[in-house]
Order: C-alpha cells, then structure tokens, then sequence
C-alpha cells in the first residue's frame, strides 16, 4: 500500500511539471508548400523572405520574396520591419530559415511560418519558381 501512494505522488508530480510548460513554447509554424501558400495568401500584411544567400536567390525564388540573407545583418531587418507583418520565411531545405524564424521571435515577431521542406519541397510539389534576372522597380 506504501508502494502505491508513493508512485501515485511521482505520478502527481511529474504531470504537475507537463502542466507547468510555457505555452508560447511555439514560436513559428512550419508548414508544407501547399499550407505556407494558402497561408501567405490569407494574411494581410504579409512579406515572404527568403533567407538564402544572394547568389542563390537570383537562382530561382518564389515569385515576390524578397531577399534577407540569413548570414547578413538580420538586426537591421528586425528593426526596419514592422511587427504587425506576417512574416514567412524559406530557404533550400528549411534549416536556415527555422533559425531565423527564431531569431525574429526572440526579436518581438510573433506571426512567423517556415516552409517546410524549403523551395526543394516547394517545387517538388510543382510550385512555380521565378529564375533569372531580378528586376528593380523605378521609382
């Protein structure tokens, strides 16, 4: 009987820690291709970023991301961005960009989304990409 009360208090007590976690544990969603899409076109406002160096970013690109380099400067972006923005960040295969989504989170961004599996998975389920030149818009 001993036994039973002193494993029902362990029991107690590890489920009163579960409860205890942080519930903003989650500081960006990550979703598939055809989710991020849906989702970027929901939101207002919205910018999709692509977090990939230059060069690879002129490569090809998903049409009207714009380019923050995840080895640049993110300070500048963070303070140049407002923070009512949803914010949707890509890269190759998504490890970069789950390290930025996380960088803008510990900056006060809040409605962060990765694309899971990167532009590789993007186009693997037949989104379109945009290669080529970039063109700037006059003013």
């Amino acid at each position: 009987m001993h036994r039973i009360l002193i494993i029902g208090f362990l029991l107690l007590l590890s489920i009163g820690q579960l409860e205890g976690q942080p519930t903003d544990s989650v500081k960006y969603q990550s979703l598939e291709p055809y989710d991020f899409h849906q989702q970027y076109l929901r939101e207002d406002p919205a910018l999709l970023i692509d977090v990939r160096e230059y060069f690879e970013y002129k490569g090809k690109r998903i049409k009207d991301a714009v380019n923050i380099s995840s080895s640049g400067n993110l300070e500048i972006s963070t303070d140049t961005i407002d923070k009512n923005y949803y914010l949707f960040f890509y890269c190759s295969t998504d490890f970069r960009s789950k390290r930025v989504a996380e960088f803008f989170y510990d900056k006060g961004f809040r409605n962060l989304y990765n694309l899971e599996g990167g532009i590789v998975a993007w186009r693997k389920d037949g989104f379109p990409v945009q290669k080529g030149k970039i063109r700037r818009k006059r003013k």
